[in-house]
């Protein structure tokens, strides 16, 4: 067990290590300087090189990422250069917003997107497991940065029902009880309702194939002639079963918390890391690039270690073989 996870931690770091050096690497071939973007078209060619002499971007690039590492692996992350805040006070004001959107997401899609999963497998075949099958892949299938765009245009524009843009109104300040809630809940409605429709689409699909591959086992058929209900059954062995993939998947989705859906804080203007990064990278913010996406590559490795954790928690065959290898 402990030789297995070890082996999952050491290829962890190197994929960790492999995006650090892709995102880097990439961030400098890309067009633009970001020092030229910081002290704009008029400066001269001696302050841009004393900026650039300042900044470290005079050197190697090998160098430069040495250096980066080095203060990275030792919890100190620079400073944006766009900003010209420390970036664990940049990402650390986002953090709260995108913990908020991305978590009240995660939440509803699998607790609605195992609920419909459910229903499709039950009713396998019939009209209802086709027309909720559509409906899911349509979602599923759905970028993100479009549905968003369409439920502006239907709540914000048509039906002026809905706020598009931010996480709170102008008046916020001025707010309080529950005149501060509702302003808060309608800024979040449309971010919510996009992530979470997305999020249900390919829940239900995921639910759906585990548990009819569940119900196919030979241990349903002796569940079912033990004289079990077909509610007993699905509820009690299917769905248990089903729902070991879906820890999986559910702990895969880990760095969302942080990254946060991109395109979608873009769109409706949300103050996440989300939003911040899309920033970082237009400004080629490279310390603030570097920081979000190595923190994101990270939890990605934790999501499937904890995930790995709790499917052999839940599964005892699983955790037979862990413990016999």
């Amino acid at each position: 067990m402990l030789a297995r996870l070890g082996h999952r931690v050491l290829a962890g770091l190197a994929v960790v290590l492999g995006v650090v050096i892709l995102t880097f690497l990439l961030l400098h071939a890309a067009p633009g300087d970001p020092v030229t973007l910081l002290l704009g078209p008029n400066a001269t060619p001696e302050q841009v090189a004393t900026q650039r002499e300042a900044l470290g971007l005079d050197r190697p690039l090998a160098a430069q990422f040495a250096a980066w590492l080095n203060r990275f692996a030792r919890g100190e992350w620079g400073s944006s250069i766009a900003q010209g805040r420390p970036v664990r006070q940049v990402l650390g004001a986002a953090w709260p917003a995108t913990v908020r959107l991305v978590g009240l997401s995660l939440l509803l899609s699998y607790l609605i997107g195992v609920a419909v999963g459910a229903l499709q497998a039950a009713r396998s075949g019939s009209r209802t497991d086709t027309s909720l099958s559509v409906a899911s892949v349509t979602l599923f299938a759905m970028p993100g940065y479009w549905l968003g765009l369409m439920l502006v245009l239907v709540f914000t524009y048509w039906a002026r029902w809905l706020p598009a843009f931010g996480a709170a109104g102008f008046d916020a300040d001025y707010l309080s009880g529950g005149a501060w809630l509702m302003d808060r809940a309608r800024h979040l409605a449309l971010p919510l309702a996009t992530l979470t429709l997305v999020g249900i689409g390919g829940a239900a699909r995921f639910v759906r194939g585990a548990m009819l591959d569940t119900l196919s086992q030979p241990f349903m058929v002796t569940a079912r002639a033990k004289g079990l209900t077909p509610r007993q059954v699905i509820v009690r062995h299917a769905l248990r079963n089903a729902l070991t993939p879906v820890v999986t998947l559910l702990g895969m989705s880990l760095p969302a918390l942080f990254s946060g859906a991109v395109f979608v804080e873009a769109v409706f203007a949300w103050p996440g890391v989300g939003r911040v990064l899309v920033e970082a990278v237009q400004a080629r913010d490279y310390p603030v690039v570097m920081a979000a996406t190595a923190i994101s590559a990270v939890l990605v490795v934790l999501g499937h270690l904890l995930a790995d954790a709790l499917a052999t928690w839940l599964d005892p065959p699983v955790r037979s073989a862990s413990r016999s290898s």
